[in-house]
């Protein structure tokens, strides 16, 4: 029975995690509806999304870190909480203001869910076989949502109004509630002790300053005084923050993980990953609406196969990696995303569908194929420092994420505003050369893949003796 419980655990987890992933990516399909609704520009629209992120990267080693003082089950708790209030009040939300504002409450409570989230893992399944089968079907039920996000984003912004793509997380949380309290384990607090506020400080200010110099310099100009201003902050934060994190005595950061080779290496692999992924869902989403045509629930169909084939690799991928090494399964992971890419970058006005299904579903297997990163990089660190190990993974994931959305906004618009002809083939020059640029930046991970993860010796997921197995419950 207690055996059964775990599983049921990792459901309640996985629907957190499925909750924070579907509002990553819901949003997308519905950009074009907001912008309508809100007379929005496409800055407003990077920072709709961009707020959410920044925000949730801002925080994630903080939240990891709570959770090594407070207690996994409490900040999931808490972070389960303010997520679902905040979707009530972006779903509410009657202007560009107001949306922003409650996407970066979400964002809060995103940073709290998440490395609770992992870290709860590897409470529950402190066995390596059954933590890699958990972790690939938490990965997973996370790629399901990139599915069910846009798919579920285009019926409601068609069908109903794009407020509903928020407010559908509130039954989602309450039930997640339901099922955790029913089955986490009682409450107890972490090892950890002591909170780092400078650190907490200084990294969310150096977040803030580099996303808003790449979100709006364009608009103001790359050499304006504004401009220069908020790249020299960013960097005088980022100083400080490793000054403070090598001088604390309780960091938010501990910077000694990324002595590891294992660690550091699969932080920067994860990156580029999700380089791609935030940054292909984003700018797809539009092109498939405002070039080819498609409405919104076509444009989130669109998306249904690619997702489902990386939530299929997820669980496969820690069998293949078995027999194949981590390294080699995540360098080709991104080489078929980074091919993949590749390919859809060569369309333009006048596709089909059928033209970029191939490419969609190619992507969908080399971005499924690099979840057992997570279990990986997770397993090279102490038990005991799960949450701050997870929050710096995610932090990994989140800020190369949002930087996929600023930095190839940049590059699109800077591009579309060089080249010449109409307006639509200003912005399919800028399109197709971002997501070349994207295509680089991840096709960059595989030498890093290839040279830190050599150091995992043994295949994540190990057949036991015989003797071992666990009796069926």
């Amino acid at each position: 029975m207690e055996n059964n419980r775990r599983w049921w655990a990792l459901v309640a987890v996985a629907l957190g995690t499925f909750m924070t992933y579907l509002d990553n990516n819901v949003v997308n399909v519905a950009l074009p509806s907001i912008q309508r609704d809100l007379g929005l520009s496409i800055s407003g629209l990077e920072w709709i999304t961009s707020a959410y992120v920044l925000v949730f990267a801002g925080l994630l080693l903080a939240g990891g870190r709570i959770a090594d003082v407070i207690g996994t089950r409490n900040v999931f708790f808490g972070g389960l909480a303010v997520f679902t209030l905040a979707s009530i009040g972006a779903g509410l939300a009657q202007n560009q203001e107001l949306l922003i504002a409650a996407r970066a409450v979400q964002g809060v409570g995103a940073a709290m869910l998440t490395p609770a989230a992992l870290a709860l893992i590897t409470q529950l399944f402190p066995d390596a076989r059954e933590r890699a089968t958990a972790i690939g079907i938490w990965g997973g039920v996370g790629a399901l949502a990139l599915a069910f996000g846009p798919f579920t984003g285009g019926v409601l912004s068609e069908n109903a109004s794009w407020g509903w793509i928020f407010l559908i997380n509130a039954p989602i949380g309450v039930a997640t509630a339901a099922l955790a309290l029913a089955t986490f384990p009682a409450s107890r607090r972490g090892s950890a002790k002591g909170f780092d506020l400078p650190g907490v400080a200084t990294s969310s200010l150096a977040l803030f300053a580099l996303t808003y110099a790449l979100i709006e310099g364009e608009s103001h100009g790359w050499t304006s005084g504004t401009i220069l201003a908020s790249f020299g902050v960013a960097a005088a934060a980022a100083i400080a923050f490793v000054v403070i994190e090598l001088r604390s005595a309780n960091p938010m950061m501990d910077l000694s993980f990324l002595r590891e080779r294992v660690f550091t290496g699969g932080l920067l692999v994860m990156g580029l990953w999700a380089f791609g992924v935030f940054g292909i869902y984003f700018y797809m989403a539009i092109y498939l609406q405002n070039v080819l045509g498609f409405s919104p629930i076509e444009a989130g169909s669109a998306f249904i196969p690619m997702a489902l084939i990386m939530a299929v690799m997820a669980v496969l991928a820690p069998r293949i990696e078995a027999r194949f090494g981590a390294a080699g399964t995540v360098a080709a992971g991104l080489l078929l995303m980074a091919v993949a890419i590749g390919g859809i970058a060569s369309y333009g006005e006048g596709t089909s569908y059928l033209q970029l299904l191939p490419w969609f579903a190619l992507y969908g297997v080399g971005g499924g194929a690099l979840v057992p990163l997570n279990n990986v990089i997770i397993g090279a660190m102490p038990a005991g420092r799960a949450g701050i190990a997870s929050g710096m993974l995610n932090v990994s994931r989140e800020v190369f994420g949002l930087l996929g959305i600023t930095i190839l906004g940049a590059i699109l618009t800077n591009r579309s505003n060089a080249a010449t002809g109409t307006e639509l083939h200003r912005y399919l020059a800028g399109y197709q050369f971002s997501l070349v640029v994207a295509a680089i930046l991840v096709a960059l991970g595989i030498p890093v893949a290839l040279w830190s993860l050599r150091a995992v010796r043994q295949p994540v997921v190990e057949a036991p003796p015989a003797e071992a197995e666990p009796a069926l419950v």
